[in-house]
């Protein structure tokens, strides 16, 4: 029997305040499309507009300033269209830029007090920061605080809450601290533990707080093995962001299922990128970043109805 792939209600609208590049998938690009293609009307603010990602050789562009994005709001706003069920936000380096998306968020939830928001917390990776420092309170004390789904990884989940990760009870332990600073919905989506399946993997896990119809609230966590991959691939994170928000739109109490939806899509993704990056570059070449760009367009049929090729393993703790 044919597969009927799930597509939302016509009502799920999305602003999504990212990157946006000329070639290749990150930012808007890498958000927008997967989105759409599940059925999601997507607003597109460009934070910055390069010609492709920092990872080339050579990239030239232009960046939004704070002032801008509100003269761009604005414009929505004297409309009245800024009536919004999601904003999605990825990285951004600049701390007035994202004071400004706190106000927009904070205004949009006003307006519609059951917005959801999906904020990745770029900080940095593997004990290292890539943005500028002076990000980290913002992110701790005003973007946290007003998300509604979080996306860090490791080293950002430690950061944010100030304590370290070297057990899966230190995770569970970061994310319940997460949960107290705001969001409901957090997922670390990689991790050092060591995984169960041996050093071919790495560890995620996941944590999701739910209102019960008494009052009392539940939490639902769980972990998963993601295969690594010998390759640095642009743009993932902000798929993974937008996949969240669509799975979990579809199963929104059930983090289980959403995070197995969302790892598997990325599994296909990235599968598909790898093996056409050294189909391009020839047995024994390292791809190069435009033969690394995300395979998206090819991947609409995964992304629609995604075979599930990840289990996740809930914790009872």
């Amino acid at each position: 029997s044919l597969k009927t792939p799930w597509i939302v209600d016509s009502g799920s609208l999305v602003l999504s305040i990212q990157s946006h590049v000329v070639r290749g998938y990150v930012g808007n690009k890498s958000a927008s499309f997967p989105l759409q293609v599940l059925g999601f009307e997507v607003d597109s603010i460009n934070s910055v507009q390069f010609s492709n990602h920092t990872g080339y050789s050579h990239w030239k562009g232009q960046v939004l300033t704070a002032d801008e994005l509100h003269v761009l709001y604005e414009g929505i706003k004297l409309n009245n269209v800024h009536h919004y069920d999601y904003v999605l936000t990825g990285y951004t380096r600049d701390t007035s830029f994202l004071e400004m998306v706190v106000d927009i968020v904070q205004e949009l939830k006003r307006a519609n007090p059951n917005l959801v928001y999906v904020c990745d917390p770029v900080l940095g990776d593997h004990g290292s920061m890539y943005v500028p420092e002076n990000l980290h309170p913002v992110y701790k004390n005003k973007v946290v605080p007003v998300a509604d789904i979080i996306t860090p990884n490791q080293f950002e989940a430690e950061l944010l809450t100030g304590k370290n990760i070297s057990t899966e009870k230190d995770a569970v332990e970061v994310m319940d601290l997460l949960h107290k600073m705001g969001p409901d919905t957090v997922v670390i989506t990689s991790s050092d533990l060591p995984s169960r399946l041996g050093d071919r993997f790495l560890v995620s896990l996941g944590s999701q707080r739910t209102l019960m119809p008494d009052g009392t609230k539940s939490t639902q966590r769980v972990r998963m093995e993601i295969p690594k991959v010998d390759a640095v691939f642009v743009g993932t994170g902000d798929l993974f962001a937008a996949m969240l928000l669509a799975w979990t739109h579809h199963y929104p109490n059930d983090l289980k299922t959403a995070c197995e939806k969302t790892f598997s899509v990325m599994h296909h993704v990235i599968k598909r990128t790898i093996s056409y990056a050294h189909e391009l570059a020839g047995p024994g070449r390292k791809p190069s970043p435009p033969q690394l760009e995300l395979r998206m367009v090819q991947s609409k049929a995964d992304i629609e109805d995604p075979a599930i090729v990840m289990e996740a393993t809930v914790l009872t703790l």
